[in-house]
């Protein structure tokens, strides 16, 4: 038994993957169905998931497997489709890029890093992580760490995520960032300098900004990628 926001969202999907070919995003989802934030759709989806009425896949950005359909919604000849970004017999977008072969690397997992209340500082390798090329943007070195707190959940970064992240010192304002604060915590937010202070912002109302004076924060690093395992 569906809830109504359920059902809504379900058919919204379903309408998009027959007429598009190509899944709604959280923000399309979010305003379909007039919520306030997108820690709402997180929660419809999985009560979907739970429900055995659709399948997310793990590391394909914005793919989703219909199952099944409520009765009320099927129709004859209905076959489940995976919501991949793509419909092979429509033309490609304009500016399209050719499917290649997926060419993974591996990056050193450095540990934890909040996405909340700071945490100590990360220097030690937990574990390896295997990731696409495509994902790591431009030289550079690379390294992945895994997300534990909320603070983040409306920029889609979730509780046990792991982030890529480039290794960089320097970060534009709005970017997603490691913050090394005052040479003793790590924490992800994103990142605004105002004159001589930096602001590390939450993407979750329940967390207020962090103020600090610019010399207390060295960026560590840039958010270039997101792997979930569900």
């Amino acid at each position: 038994m569906l809830t109504r926001k359920q059902l809504e969202l379900l058919d919204f999907i379903r309408v998009r993957m027959e007429s598009d070919g190509v899944p709604p995003s959280f923000d399309e989802m979010k305003e379909a169905l007039d919520l306030r934030s997108k820690s709402g759709i997180h929660r419809l989806i999985t009560a979907l998931e739970e429900r055995g009425f659709i399948r997310r896949l793990a590391h394909r950005a914005r793919a989703i497997e219909i199952v099944k359909l409520p009765e009320a919604m099927e129709r004859p000849g209905f076959t489940p489709r995976v919501i991949a970004g793509d419909r092979p017999e429509a033309p490609p977008p304009r500016g399209a890029r050719p499917v290649e072969a997926i060419h993974a690397l591996e990056l050193p997992v450095m540990g934890r890093i909040a996405a909340g209340v700071p945490i100590e500082a990360i220097s030690e390798v937990s574990h390896h992580v295997a990731v696409p090329g495509s994902m790591l943007s431009g030289s550079g070195q690379h390294y992945a760490l895994e997300v534990r707190g909320d603070s983040m959940i409306e920029a889609g970064i979730n509780d046990g995520d792991i982030v890529v992240i480039r290794e960089q010192s320097t970060a534009e304002n709005g970017d997603i960032v490691v913050a090394l604060v005052e040479d003793a915590e790590a924490t992800l937010k994103r990142f605004r300098r105002k004159g001589n202070t930096i602001a590390l912002e939450a993407a979750n109302p329940a967390y207020e900004t962090r103020i600090l004076p610019d010399h207390l924060v060295k960026v560590q690093g840039r958010l270039v990628g997101l792997i979930r395992s569900y």
